[in-house]
Formats: C-alpha cells, sequence, structure tokens
C-alpha cells in the first residue's frame, strides 16, 4: 500500500529505484514503495537527478520542489514534495497528497 506522510515542509513518500533500465517509467508498487525504472546508472548521483527529474515531470512541477530525504546511496529512497508556500495545513497536505497519487500511482493502486 502506497504512503504519503504528513512533513512540516509537505509531504513524503517512498520509491524503490531500478537504475540502468530501457526506458524511464513508474511500472507500479514495491511493498510500500513505489517502483520507478531509470535509464541512469547508480553512479555520481546520476540516478538520484534523474529520479528527480523525472517525479518533477510526472507532477508537473519544478525540480525544485523534489528533495531526497534519504537513501541517497540506497535503492530505497524517501522523497520529500515540498509544499510552494512556509505554511504547512491540513488542506495543504490533502492537496499534495492527492497531486501525489493522481500523478504518479498506477490506476489500479490509487
Amino acid at each position: 500500500m502506497f504512503n504519503c506522510l504528513k512533513n512540516p515542509k509537505g509531504v513524503s513518500f517512498k520509491v524503490y529505484i531500478q537504475p540502468r533500465a530501457s526506458k524511464n517509467e513508474i511500472v507500479g508498487m514495491h511493498g510500500d514503495a513505489l517502483k520507478i525504472r531509470l535509464t541512469a546508472p547508480p553512479v555520481d548521483g546520476a540516478a538520484n537527478t534523474m529520479c528527480l527529474k523525472y517525479l518533477a515531470k510526472r507532477l508537473s512541477v519544478p525540480q525544485s520542489r523534489l528533495e531526497i530525504l534519504s537513501g541517497h546511496t540506497s535503492r530505497i529512497k524517501h522523497v520529500l514534495f515540498k509544499n510552494e508556500y512556509d505554511r504547512a495545513e491540513a488542506e495543504d497536505f490533502n492537496r499534495l497528497k492527492l497531486q501525489v497519487e493522481t500523478s504518479l500511482l498506477p490506476k489500479e493502486s490509487a
């Protein structure tokens, strides 16, 4: 089950990265993490950069609104989707969570 968590700066969620894939794509779930295949190799942060770039494109937001909180050298990463304002209210969490779920999750998992 996919889980978005409240964070003082927005919402965080878990992703599982499979580097060196033939194309960039979200393929479903890997336990409680969103499984993403990326063409970038896991060398010198290339997969991390590609992960944020791909998620930003899927969410239709600037890459600066995404940050890897943990897992910089692991396949499992916690990603922060930052609120565009410096407030953290309940409606902001719900809006960001809905945006993540509708933009990233496969239709049968949403």
